[in-house]
C-alpha cells in the first residue's frame, strides 16, 4: 500500500492514485470489520422488533460481524430515528425505521428536530405487514360491509380502538372512515394489548391491528376478523377479505412496513454492500419463514424506489392526518 507522503508525491507528478483505498483507511479498514448495531423505535417484543431481529440474525452471517439490536423506544418513534439521525455515518448504525417516524410523525410532530427525508439515507425496504379489522361483542357486523352499515346508522357512534394517536392501527381505521363516508368515534389506547382486551370486552367496537397481536384471539372466537388492509389476501387468513374486496374500496390500503436506513454521508460503496447483504437475507427460506410468521411479506425495494415510497406514504398519511385532524396528544 502507498504511504501517505508517496501518495501526495505521485499525485502532484500528474499520476492517479485510487480514492477508495483512502477511504477504507479513514474508516480503520474494509467494512465492516467490528460489531453494527441496528436501532429499533420500540420496545422488545413487538413487532418492529421481531422483524429486526430475524434480519440482524443473518444479516450477521452475511457480513461477518455481529449486528446488535438495540431497543430505544419513546416519543412515537422519534428518539431512536434523532439517534441514527445523528450517529456517525460510518455503517455501523443502523435504523429499522417504519411508517410512524419515517411517514407520519413529520406531520404528527411538526417541530420535531430531525427531518428523516433530509437526515437519513434509505437502503431497502424489507418487509410489508398488511393489518386485520377485527371485531368483538361491541357489535354485531359479521362482515366490513355491516359494520360500514351499523356505523352510518349510528352516526359517530360507533366506536373504534388503537395502540395510540397516530399509530398505524389508528391511521389504518381513519383512513376507512374517510374513504367509506362514515364517522366512528376513536379510542386510544397504550399498546395494542389494552386495545385488543376492551374489543374481546365489547367496550369499543372494532380494531385495525397486526396478525400476531390477534391470531391467538380469532382462533379461539373471541374475535371476528371482517378484512386485511392490504392489497391482497394474506396467507394465514385466506378467507379472509380485503377491504378493497370487502366494502368495495378499490383504492383503499393500509400497511405497516419496515426498512433499513443509515446516516446521511454513509459512502455509497457502504450502503451497497449492505443492500446486497439485505437481499441475500430476503432470498433465504429461513427468513422469509420468520417473516411470515409476524404476518409480514418480503418486501424486495431498493434504495431509490424506497425513497420515492416513503416520499408517497409521507403525503399520503398528511392528508389523511388533517382531514381527520390527527394529533400527538
Amino acid at each position: 500500500m502507498l504511504s501517505r507522503r508517496e501518495s501526495l508525491r505521485l499525485a502532484l507528478a500528474g499520476i492517479a492514485v485510487p480514492l477508495a483505498s483512502g477511504r477504507v483507511a479513514a474508516q480503520g479498514g474494509a467494512w465492516p470489520n467490528r460489531p453494527i448495531r441496528l436501532l429499533v423505535a420500540y420496545a422488545p417484543g413487538g413487532g418492529t422488533d421481531a422483524i429486526a431481529r430475524t434480519l440482524a440474525a443473518r444479516l450477521q452471517a452475511e457480513l461477518g460481524q455481529p449486528v446488535v439490536v438495540e431497543n430505544k423506544p419513546g416519543a412515537g418513534g422519534n428518539l431512536a430515528t434523532e439517534a441514527a439521525a445523528t450517529a456517525r455515518p460510518d455503517g455501523y448504525t443502523l435504523l429499522m425505521g417504519n411508517q410512524g417516524p419515517m411517514s407520519v410523525n413529520p406531520t404528527l410532530f411538526p417541530r420535531f428536530r430531525v427531518n428523516p427525508e433530509t437526515a437519513l439515507e434509505p437502503v431497502a425496504l424489507v418487509a410489508d405487514t398488511p393489518l386485520v379489522v377485527v371485531a368483538g361483542r361491541g357489535t354485531r357486523a359479521a362482515s366490513l360491509r355491516e359494520l360500514i352499515e351499523e356505523a352510518r346508522q349510528k352516526r359517530g357512534e360507533l366506536t373504534y380502538g388503537s395502540a395510540s394517536n397516530g399509530s398505524a392501527s389508528h391511521l389504518a381505521a381513519a383512513l376507512l372512515c374517510q374513504m367509506a363516508g362514515i364517522e366512528a368515534t376513536h379510542v386510544p389506547y397504550r399498546g395494542a394489548g389494552p386495545a385488543l382486551t376492551e374489543v374481546v370486552a365489547g367496550n369499543v367496537a372494532f380494531m385495525a391491528t397486526t396478525l400476531p397481536s390477534v391470531t391467538g384471539l380469532l382462533q379461539g372466537g373471541q374475535l371476528r376478523a371482517l378484512a386485511v388492509t392490504g392489497e391482497r389476501r394474506v396467507a394465514a387468513l385466506p378467507e379472509v377479505p380485503t377491504v378493497a374486496e370487502a366494502a368495495g374500496l378499490a383504492e383503499y390500503r393500509a400497511t405497516a412496513w419496515y426498512g433499513i436506513l443509515v446516516p446521511k454521508g454513509t459512502p455509497a460503496e457502504i450502503r451497497d454492500r449492505l443492500a446486497a447483504a439485505i437481499q441475500a437475507s430476503l432470498a433465504t427460506e429461513e427468513v422469509v419463514a420468520r417473516l411470515r410468521e409476524e404476518g409480514a411479506e418480503p418486501a424486495r425495494m431498493e434504495a431509490e424506489a424506497f425513497r420515492r415510497f416513503m416520499r408517497d406514504e409521507r403525503q399520503r398519511w398528511a392528508e389523511v392526518i388533517r382531514a381527520a385532524r390527527i394529533t400527538a396528544d
